[in-house]
């Protein structure tokens, strides 16, 4: 593939930007420049240096983001930024065709929840993992107002009714880790559901946290605001991700 070409499907700018990269001498590999932008290379496993930033490529991008507070899931917020100006240009710019540009976030997280976050620029990964029929486990770690007692923790695994839905919601599986901290495990993405769950059962959520999604846990080492590409082990275990899967397994 052109050097030009593979710039390009990174999101380092059109096909006019790229090219002018390479010829003012501005890319490197293997510590080489490459001045032509027609010098091909096999793209997998490249890695390139641009602008004095190494970039490794990737077909497709699968990343994993430490969502912080104060940050809406939004390319247009309202109110607070974007978690898209967590990300350097290039993952903001992937082409993608019939599609909106750049990596995009699988489901929302409020603006005050915190925790792990899934964005790519691949539709189908997209479809997988945000549709209800797969039922991807998502584990919440909740602080609430009051303390969490059996018959709440009863009433949420048995399952409670919404105020736009007669359908009773269920947790896959509840946990009191603490006089006021819960651990909540949902197989559904209903809007606003943990909030409106415990809500429904007399008590209030005070702090969220989404700490997993199927087999992939938050790693301890990710602060909020970092993100880090997802390896190709991990994408696997999130595609063929079931409910089945334990609570309690744990990551490197």
């Amino acid at each position: 593939m052109r050097i030009d070409e593979i710039l390009y499907t990174q999101g380092f700018g059109t096909r006019r930007v790229c090219a002018g990269l390479v010829q003012q001498g501005l890319v490197r590999v293997a510590g080489t420049v490459v001045a032509d932008p027609a010098t091909e290379f096999g793209a997998e496993g490249l890695l390139l240096t641009v602008q004095g930033t190494e970039w490794a490529y990737h077909e497709k991008a699968y990343l994993m983001l430490h969502k912080p507070a104060g940050t809406e899931c939004s390319q247009k917020p309202s109110t607070y930024p974007s978690i898209y100006t967590l990300l350097p240009s290039p993952l903001r710019l992937r082409p993608n065709k019939g599609a909106v540009q750049g990596v995009q976030a699988i489901g929302r997280l409020d603006q005050d929840t915190t925790g792990l976050l899934l964005l790519t620029d691949d539709g189908q990964f997209i479809h997988r993992m945000g549709s209800p029929k797969h039922h991807v486990p998502k584990v919440y770690e909740v602080g609430t107002k009051h303390a969490i007692d059996d018959t709440q923790v009863a009433r949420l695994l048995d399952g409670v009714v919404l105020d736009d839905d007669p359908k009773p919601v269920r947790a896959a599986a509840c946990e009191p880790v603490g006089p006021l901290q819960l651990r909540l495990t949902l197989t559904e993405g209903k809007y606003h559901q943990v909030k409106r769950m415990l809500a429904a059962v007399g008590n209030r959520v005070e702090t969220l946290h989404r700490s997993r999604i199927g087999p992939l846990a938050l790693p301890e080492d990710l602060a909020p605001g970092q993100w880090r590409w997802l390896e190709s082990a991990q994408v696997e275990a999130l595609r063929t991700a079931r409910p089945s899967q334990p609570a309690n397994r744990v990551d490197r």
